[in-house]
């Protein structure tokens, strides 16, 4: 209906699993030079789905990195959205996905979004902001804050953004925003966690509301992986 509205009246709409694709068999003709996306995030897939990819894990969006990675020109941008915790998560599919994402693409921003940005997402987002064929030299962070508490009927909105649009144009420094230079990077974890070197020492509570959804998520997850040791027992 989207598309219909804005007068794409006949969209070439596939429907299929994109992670059933072998990224071996992703040849160039299939390459763009764009990507913008919102992976579904703590989804699990399938032992036979994660031999597609050469760093194996159940979570969604970790797979869906590797594959928009993969799908990028040589010189490619994209823009994605994900967990968090992706930044500093120990295990290694997401070390060995940080380290790929390192040194095949320059990582040149991480945008750190506020709970509520993302309604059912249950945890914080950030969104990573790379082109590909050359390794980071330098991360800009930009950490979002509206001022106010973002929901259902008060979302995120342009005039939001203004300020991050426009230091990042020279990703310049401000209280909001910092750069990390790539070498200092320890190289066993590759963390790259958001800490922003201007806060001070100001401790920014989340929401009961924002507490409940990551407990809920939380939950389920749980639940999901209690059933599968259940079925083996």
């Amino acid at each position: 209906m989207n598309m219909i509205l804005h007068g794409i009246e006949a969209p070439n709409i596939i429907h299929t699993n994109t992670l059933t694709e072998n990224l071996a068999d992703i040849q160039e003709k299939d390459r763009f030079e764009v990507v913008m996306a919102n992976p579904p995030f703590g989804g699990k897939e399938r032992k036979e789905v994660q031999q597609n990819f050469p760093i194996r894990t159940g979570e969604t969006a970790s797979l869906f990195l590797q594959h928009f990675i993969k799908i990028l020109k040589a010189g490619g941008r994209a823009g994605v959205v994900i967990k968090n915790t992706f930044l500093s998560n120990m295990d290694n599919a997401s070390v060995n996905l940080r380290k790929l994402l390192l040194e095949s693409c320059n990582l040149y921003a991480v945008l750190d979004c506020p709970g509520g940005t993302f309604q059912g997402a249950g945890v914080k987002t950030v969104v990573l902001f790379f082109e590909k064929g050359a390794a980071t030299r330098r991360i800009w962070y930009y950490q979002l804050d509206p001022g106010r508490n973002l929901g259902k009927t008060n979302p995120l909105n342009d005039d939001d953004l203004a300020e991050f649009v426009e230091l990042q144009e020279t990703s310049a420094d401000s209280p909001k925003s910092w750069s990390v230079d790539a070498k200092t990077i320890e190289k066993e974890a590759f963390n790259l966690s958001v800490k922003n070197p201007n806060g001070g020492d100001e401790i920014a509570h989340r929401r009961p509301e924002v507490i409940i959804e990551e407990i809920v998520a939380l939950d389920a997850e749980s639940a999901e992986v209690l059933a599968n040791i259940k079925a083996l027992l």
